[in-house]
């Protein structure tokens, strides 16, 4: 309304300048204000149709893409395309972190359940009449606190923050502090132990790498009855290898799958399938890669590469 004002003022000082009548431009004027009154009353019930349309769908309780009215012009159609992938990805979002809620209660659930042995074996050494077994006692008790630190773990690398500090250690000492948290484990099951040292000083988070070099060593410890179990250096590598029953090779491809456990662990019926997807999470987190190498009946190798950039020799 503004503009059409200013044109007729414009068309007015134009013909006063050049001695034209002025009525012609007062009728030109009056003539364009009718129509464009009936254009914008028009206009303006449409619109406002569209608005009360806008606020039903918005005070339902379900709003949906499919209730919104058609729009008349280029911007309600591109508004409508836009809503239109913030609802696809809205459903998108929604489905993974159904799954994401689903698979966590999956495993909480199997975690209780597991959790539940160690419990119940420390209950019956300590009914026991005489003196009490304090090695087997000691062993199921670390393997509670093996399934609290998954469990701990698990929450961590789910969350936003993960804690991540990065300075070069000796992974030798890192290697070390694991293997005396699993001595126990290793004179109970009567397995020889092979370390030598590696002489890299890696970069990485001690936290994280030790942990998931324990859950290869317990890994390693559950499936391997005789033989031995070798630590050793390859390169820029650490290599954990042992004896044991191996990996068929239909399951390699998939190890590291959230909640995948393989031939074997369907089998033992005590494996959940996290232990190698953490570490996998863990690998890509750090910056490294992990790789598993496997012969059903001749063992396991678990290979840890530190890359150039985070490896030197020492």
């Amino acid at each position: 309304m503004l503009l059409f004002l200013a044109f007729a003022l414009i068309f007015a000082l134009v013909f006063s300048l050049y001695e034209l009548p002025a009525e012609a431009v007062l009728y030109a004027s009056l003539l364009c204000a009718a129509l464009g009154g009936g254009a914008l009353s028009c206009g303006y019930a449409r619109w406002r149709r569209y608005c009360r349309a806008l606020e039903r769908i918005g005070s339902s309780r379900a709003v949906s893409l499919e209730a919104l009215p058609e729009g008349g012009d280029m911007r309600d159609s591109l508004w409508r395309a836009l809503a239109e992938r913030l609802g696809a990805e809205c459903r998108r979002l929604d489905a993974e972190s159904d799954a994401a809620r689903r698979d966590a209660g999956d495993y909480y659930a199997l975690w209780a359940h597991q959790i539940k042995t160690p419990i119940a074996a420390m209950r019956l050494l300590l009914q026991q009449p005489g003196d009490i077994d304090r090695g087997a006692l000691m062993a199921e008790l670390f393997r509670v606190e093996q399934y609290v630190e998954m469990v701990l773990g698990y929450q961590r690398l789910g969350g936003d923050a993960n804690d991540l500090v990065f300075r070069r250690r000796s992974l030798d000492a890192i290697v070390r502090g694991c293997l005396r948290k699993y001595a126990r484990l290793f004179i109970i099951k009567k397995l020889p132990l092979d370390f030598a040292e590696t002489g890299l000083t890696v970069l990485t988070d001690e936290k994280w790498l030790a942990f998931m070099i324990e859950q290869l060593l317990s890994n390693a410890l559950k499936y391997t009855s005789r033989g031995s179990i070798r630590i050793y250096a390859e390169g820029r590598a650490l290599v954990i290898e042992d004896t044991g029953i191996g990996i068929a090779p239909e399951d390699l491809p998939r190890l590291g799958e959230r909640g995948y456990t393989g031939c074997n662990g369907r089998e033992d019926k005590k494996s959940t399938g996290l232990g190698l997807y953490l570490c996998r999470r863990i690998c890509a987190m750090l910056g490294h890669e992990l790789r598993i190498e496997s012969t059903p009946g001749s063992g396991t190798r678990a290979i840890i590469a530190f890359g150039s950039d985070s490896a030197i020799y020492e």
